[in-house]
């Protein structure tokens, strides 16, 4: 709003919620939810300089021509956004409109991510400078305009789903990106390190901010600047480093996407596309569900439907055992996973999941261990137990493996493999191994090699 501040003409804040975005297949209510209640959130600070941002229901094009038949608009203001196609499609019709009305459309660069760029040689070194540019100081001057009253108000029972924010997913708004933030550099991120990647502790030392930079209540530079300047940074130094490193990488990821956004629906290295994959309903099913058999599998699916959150890694792992284990192409599972997660970044999302899918045709294949992850990062079964009720009787030594355990071992748990909770749906060891030699196989196909070298200039 400063841009808007600094052109010294009345001006409107808008939001719109615009049905073909709300029915493509990477948005939930849940994501939706955040966004309203972040507008609620805004809205108090607003009040007292009789602002608000105004909510409207349409198409973008539609409510642009709305506004221009009641108002004379001399110049819109926005974010560029990274997303997906149905996004660009809608900002080309918009930027036509703009041309058409001989309105100047004005997008300011968000988080140092660059527009027009052909490939990212030197692009670091330009986010960094950005990141150590001055913070902007939002102010805000009085409104003397009337209530601004429009038709293209929200359905009935879409406003009342908004308004109903479930309890166990992270709290929208600025004061509570801010609050997360500062108790990260208070004292959660002290172990950031050490528990990023377990699936329990790493729901605390992790700084839980991605829902807030997904959604603009916070950006990159302010938790870059505040955790960079903090003082806890000196005793904490390997800690906070880290977590300024994964603010660039953050970036990055979102950086290639802006080159390459047909990374939704196509394999970063096009020779991936030969790659054959049956597909099977029920493996797929299995894993939205948390029911594939293996238990730190099925309680990271689990949490994250009902939470909205898990670790990195748990991400990663998941993703690697649909389409390496369960030999599924990765577009089976990319917009599932989008919807669930509360902090879903389209260009972050994209790339990571082929990376763990082996599409990219870099670097080594990313093949977890679901078991040996378990018995590492969740040794006491604590994290399992929590998200599968059915295992809470099971001894630790039969946590990771509970088919292992002899037909009177499950009766004294109170489990039986097979009804209450289901055997493996794929053998582990291999699935691996012909995993292994399909996705490594595949890297030396003609059209893979072919690709890399138009890709190695720009790859992720």
């Amino acid at each position: 709003m400063l841009k808007a501040e600094q052109s010294n003409i009345p001006y409107l804040i808008i939001y719109l919620f615009e049905p073909k975005l709300i029915d493509y297949p990477d948005t939930s209510p849940r994501h939706l939810q955040f966004i309203y209640n972040s507008i609620l959130n805004l809205n108090k600070t607003l009040a007292p300089f009789n602002r608000r941002v105004i909510i409207f229901y349409g198409e973008a094009i539609t409510i642009f021509k709305h506004l221009k038949d009641k108002f004379i608009i001399n110049i819109i203001f926005s974010f560029r956004e990274s997303g997906t196609k149905i996004t660009w499609k809608r900002d080309k019709e918009i930027n036509l409109f703009c041309k058409q009305n001989s309105i100047l459309w004005q997008e300011s660069q968000r988080d140092g991510i660059l527009r027009g760029i052909i490939n990212k040689t030197n692009w670091d070194k330009q986010w960094h400078k950005k990141m150590h540019t001055p913070i902007i100081k939002n102010t805000y001057s009085i409104s003397k305009q009337e209530t601004f009253k429009h038709s293209f108000n929200l359905p009935n029972k879409l406003k009342i789903k908004l308004q109903e924010y479930p309890k166990y997913f992270q709290p929208a708004g600025e004061q509570n990106a801010w609050r997360y933030l500062t108790s990260f550099t208070n004292k959660r991120g002290f172990n950031y390190q050490k528990h990023i990647s377990k699936p329990t502790e790493s729901r605390i030392a992790c700084s839980r901010l991605s829902p807030f930079l997904a959604w603009g209540n916070i950006s990159i530079k302010q938790a870059f600047q505040f955790i960079g300047t903090h003082p806890n940074g000196t005793k904490n130094s390997n800690a906070f480093s880290a977590m300024l490193t994964r603010l660039f990488w953050h970036c990055s990821f979102i950086q290639e996407f802006e080159l390459q956004c047909n990374y939704e629906t196509n394999c970063v290295n096009s020779g991936y596309e030969l790659l054959l994959h049956k597909k099977n309903k029920g493996f797929i099913k299995a894993w939205e569900t948390g029911t594939t058999g293996y238990p730190i599998i099925d309680a990271c699916m689990r949490a994250v439907e009902q939470t909205g959150w898990i670790n990195f890694r748990m991400r990663a792992m998941v993703v690697s055992f649909l389409t390496l284990n369960l030999d599924q192409d990765w577009r089976e599972g990319t917009y599932h996973l989008a919807r669930l997660f509360l902090d879903y970044e389209p260009g972050i999302h994209y790339p990571q999941f082929q990376m763990q899918a082996g599409t990219t045709g870099n670097g080594t294949v990313r093949l977890y261990n679901p078991i040996k992850n378990s018995k590492e990062h969740d040794s006491q079964g604590i994290f399992i137990k929590k998200w599968i009720p059915e295992l809470a009787n099971v001894p630790i030594s039969h946590i990771h493996e509970p088919w292992k355990m002899t037909a009177m071992e499950q009766t004294f748990c109170g489990v039986i493999i097979g009804e209450n909770y289901p055997f493996p749906i794929v053998d582990l060891q291999k699935s691996t191994e012909m995993a292994r030699d399909k996705i490594w196989g595949h890297k030396k196909h003609p059209a893979v090699l072919k690709e890399m070298n138009k890709l190695s200039s720009n790859m992720i």
